[in-house]
């Protein structure tokens, strides 16, 4: 009975080699580690000049580390598919499973073009982005059934984390929310006021800034602005905590993820936005006023006259409105895209990108379908 020679130290590693009905049976012993590397090559030397079906019996190791499963899962890869394992203590096959041999996936042979890929690859976004509607869908219906659950057992509900959240969106996103807000409003009055000069006009400047910066400038900018900084931030945790598997070991807790993580950050963000929205709205209206008088000549005492008899309520309630739905867009993206994060650095940057890009581009397009509404019953 042939066996492997031993090393320095005790219980080195040994192979024993037995014929049985199924083939051969290779009986291992002593201690598969880095210490006794000698005797686990010849070991699993041996066990490749035995050929053949092979069954690997495992229950006689001593011990069993990276270096000695790694040339198990190398010999069990070499042999064929007849090699398998037998009596494996649970330790040990889990570090096989973790060392598991894979061979190199083949080199992809380059595709000729053909003039019918860009319908192809048209038709396959297509269907992509059908796909990731019904699963923010879905999700959507996960967080309602989660503000369900809340509202029926008020005591779980997070309030620290909420109030938490709303000042991480809300207090800290102001001072820069309201500046490019103050910008825009600079910009756009300036321009406008330079362009209806030819005509005599520049006082109907404040006319255009006052709605503009009223029913939409505020709300997209501000919409824009957080979804950049803070439904990045959603994503970025979110998927954190899934690389660690923070939110299996929720579940395994038995607690709801969607109550304990997206719930509290989606109503922070539907407080936050129409609260933003609205300081947004007054930095672009204040930026207006001191460009009309830096280049109209017009007073702040006429400005805000005009300003009066130009917009209503229902200027400034357009934009309040769309606040809400916009923050649960950019929440829902946000928060899909982190629960997509996989066990990778690369994952979590390729899904914070992609959180950020479709939250703007869906508020964009529901900026446009509400200013459609709104104009079809003419408010």
């Amino acid at each position: 009975m042939p066996t492997a020679p031993s090393t320095r130290g005790a219980d080195p590693a040994r192979v024993a080699l037995e014929r049985v009905r199924e083939g051969v049976a290779a009986r291992l012993t002593g201690r598969w580690t880095a210490g006794q590397a000698p005797a686990v090559e010849a070991a699993a030397a041996e066990m490749l000049a035995a050929g053949g079906p092979l069954v690997i019996d495992l229950s006689g190791l001593s011990r069993l580390d990276t270096l000695g499963a790694w040339v198990l899962e190398r010999t069990r890869a070499d042999l064929g598919p007849g090699a398998a394992y037998a009596g494996a203590a649970p330790e040990h096959l889990i570090l096989l499973r973790e060392v598991a041999y894979r061979e190199a996936a083949p080199a992809t042979r380059r595709r000729r073009f053909r003039p019918l890929d860009p319908v192809a690859g048209l038709g396959a976004g297509v269907s992509s982005l059908g796909r990731e509607g019904l699963a923010g869908l879905a999700f959507l219906g996960e967080v309602v059934a989660g503000c369900l659950r809340v509202l029926a057992r008020p005591r779980s509900f997070r309030g620290p984390a909420l109030i938490n959240q709303v000042e991480q969106i809300a207090l800290r996103g102001a001072p820069i929310i309201m500046l490019i807000s103050f910008l825009v409003g600079c910009i756009v009055t300036q321009q406008g006021i330079i362009q209806l000069q030819r005509f005599g006009a520049q006082s109907y400047v404040v006319n255009m800034i006052g709605i503009l910066s009223l029913r939409e400038l505020g709300v997209l900018l501000t919409s824009i602005m957080v979804a950049g900084r803070s439904g990045s931030a959603f994503t970025a945790e979110i998927g954190s905590m899934r690389m660690r598997e923070e939110v299996d070991a929720l579940r395994v807790m038995g607690l709801d993820p969607i109550e304990i993580l997206i719930v509290p950050r989606i109503l922070a963000l539907m407080l936050a936005l129409p609260m933003l929205t609205f300081l947004a709205d007054l930095a672009a209206l204040a930026g207006g006023a001191l460009t009309s008088l830096a280049y109209g000549g017009l007073s702040l005492e006429a400005f805000a006259f005009r300003l009066q008899n130009a917009i209503g309520f229902r200027h400034v309630a357009i934009g309040l409105i769309k606040a809400p739905f916009m923050a649960l867009i950019i929440g829902i993206i946000a928060s899909v895209e982190g629960f997509m994060v996989q066990g990778s650095a690369e994952s979590l940057g390729r899904h914070v990108t992609a959180s950020v890009v479709k939250s703007i581009f869906m508020v964009i397009v529901l900026d446009g379908l509400f200013a459609v509404f709104f104009a079809a019953i003419d408010f």
